[in-house]
């Protein structure tokens, strides 16, 4: 059998030089694999999963894999990179992956099972330590059929082919800095599907939609324009900025000392660096540094959770949210995986007046992604908190996040989403409203009445209004408007709100009219 496999090598290297036009491997060194590659990782199972890393120019490496009596051969390209892809396994594991050249690595204790992106802003960074029942929910996090790859913060002005991480083992040692909403969102699907679900946790708090978009896909967009020559103003005073930022950051941490040393607080003020090259929220900056490296990992899909630092660009988010999606889609090679996302929940000042808001202009950009295929909202609207804007309970915006995916990647039996608004009709002086997702029937959660609702005239003014349940519709109305012409639900930083459907999810915050926003003209 050896020989044979060493004449099937030989050969296939002799095949992949002549497509190659390349000569054969005359000197070897060391092979090299990227950080995702490696042990404890999870294959997606029942694909064609990618490997890849670096070698000598040219130099050919012997392949042999576990759960197959079979060794073949690959050859490095001119510049020393190689790749190929693989056929993986059904579900299961643990399996084993041994590549040769002038060393030998062994890749093991590899599962096959479904692999999912974790990525966005504070929401997802935010660790499982740090939410509600921590304690109790890290002490019974043994799954070792789970894998957690945390991409380490970092950011880039070119695309990078490596990141540092690795995959460990999901256990109470391992799973406490972990996203929470991505190891809640995996554990449900673990435990449903009973498959191996390996999580590639990357996310920075603070950041814009644009930092995790490519810079081609941004400057192709006219409609662009203005991120890319802010970034681009702020690039050329950076050196003077960073010079100043360096002298007023020695002064506070001087003025912090010696109030350290008098027993008083430091005082406030602390500088911030300036944008440009290396700043966390620069255009691409993180799509280059945490995004591109991961490009060729063959994945189910992803989880995203941000929105707050783009809340003031409502309008435009629109548009980047949908254009980051789609450039993550091309990018990675794949087909158009699935893309799951949390609408921003309730924060702030609790509002029970109707008004104008900023949030919630950006969870309707949110909902309006829905448009595109493949995509799927997790609605938070009921389990967010006025005080916190980052809300303890992710739990259930994991949950509702599986149940996306179960339902619509996996085909399992679920309701998976609260009601969506679908359409109005004027009757008399009451507004008529009908949903998508009304599964069991629609229900005030906590009773009657319902709550959230306002309702305008052509004259824009909204008061709050009468909203009954009648069946798959909710009637809306109020004395103080005759002549209705719109009506707002959960319209609000923080509203006061209580759609439901019989299966527990809430329904979405929405509007009927297409005034202009708060954030119409912001970009």
């Amino acid at each position: 059998m050896h020989n044979n496999r060493t004449t099937s090598c030989r050969l296939m290297v002799l095949i992949l030089c002549v497509i190659a036009g390349l000569p054969a491997a005359s000197s070897q060194a060391d092979i090299l694999l990227p950080a995702v590659i490696s042990d404890n990782m999870v294959l997606q199972a029942g694909d064609r999963a990618r490997l890849w890393g670096w070698a000598d120019p040219n130099e050919e490496i012997e392949v042999g894999i576990s759960w197959r009596d079979f060794t073949w051969c690959i050859q490095a390209d001119d510049t020393g990179k190689w790749e190929f892809l693989l056929n993986s396994p059904d579900v299961g594991g643990p399996y084993q992956i041994t590549l040769k050249g002038k060393n030998t690595v062994t890749i093991r204790n590899i599962l096959a099972g479904q692999v999912w992106v974790c990525s966005g802003q504070s929401n997802m960074q935010m660790s499982v330590n740090q939410v509600l029942n921590a304690e109790n929910e890290i002490a019974a996090a043994g799954y070792p059929k789970i894998r957690l790859f945390t991409v380490e913060r970092r950011v880039a002005e070119e695309p990078q082919d490596d990141c540092k991480g690795k995959w460990v083992e999901c256990s109470p040692e391992t799973v406490g800095g972990f996203s929470a909403a991505g190891y809640f969102f995996g554990r449900e699907l673990h435990k449903e599907l009973k498959q191996p679900i390996g999580l590639i946790h990357t996310s920075w708090g603070g950041t814009p939609a644009e930092a995790w978009t490519s810079m081609p896909r941004l400057e192709e967009n006219p409609n662009f324009e203005p991120i890319v020559t802010r970034y681009k103003q702020a690039v050329a005073v950076y050196p003077e900025a960073m010079a100043k930022y360096k002298q007023d950051l020695a002064k506070w941490e001087e003025a912090a000392a010696k109030a350290k040393a008098g027993g008083k607080p430091a005082p406030g003020g602390r500088p911030n660096p300036p944008m440009g090259p290396g700043h966390y929220q620069s255009p691409a900056g993180l799509y280059n540094a945490m995004i591109a490296p991961l490009l060729p990992y063959t994945i189910c899909g992803a989880i995203w959770y941000q929105g707050e630092s783009n809340a003031g660009r409502a309008y435009q988010y629109r548009e980047l949210f949908p254009t980051m999606i789609k450039c993550w889609w091309d990018d990675w090679r794949q087909a158009d995986f699935p893309f799951l996302f949390v609408q921003l929940a309730n924060y702030m000042e609790v509002k029970d007046a109707p008004g104008d808001s900023a949030w919630a202009e950006l969870r309707e950009a949110q909902t309006m992604t829905l448009d595109i295929p493949n995509t799927g909202m997790a609605v938070a609207i009921d389990i967010g908190e006025a005080k916190d804007i980052h809300p303890k309970n992710k739990q259930d915006v994991g949950k509702r996040l599986a149940l996306w995916a179960l339902a619509n990647t996996y085909g399992v039996n679920v309701v998976y989403s609260g009601p969506l608004y679908k359409s109005m009709q004027k009757s008399g002086n009451k507004i008529v409203l009908r949903f998508e997702h009304c599964d069991g029937g629609l229900v005030a959660k906590g009773g009657e009445p319902l709550k959230g609702f306002v309702i305008a005239g052509e004259d824009r003014k909204f008061v709050r209004a009468d909203a009954r349940i009648e069946g798959d519709t909710v009637v809306v109305g109020s004395e103080q408007v005759a002549e209705p012409a719109a009506v707002r639900y959960a319209w609000a930083d923080n509203p006061v709100c209580n759609l439901f459907n019989k299966a527990g999810l809430p329904a979405s915050p929405f509007r009927t009219d297409t005034w202009p926003g708060t954030t119409a003209n912001s970009k």
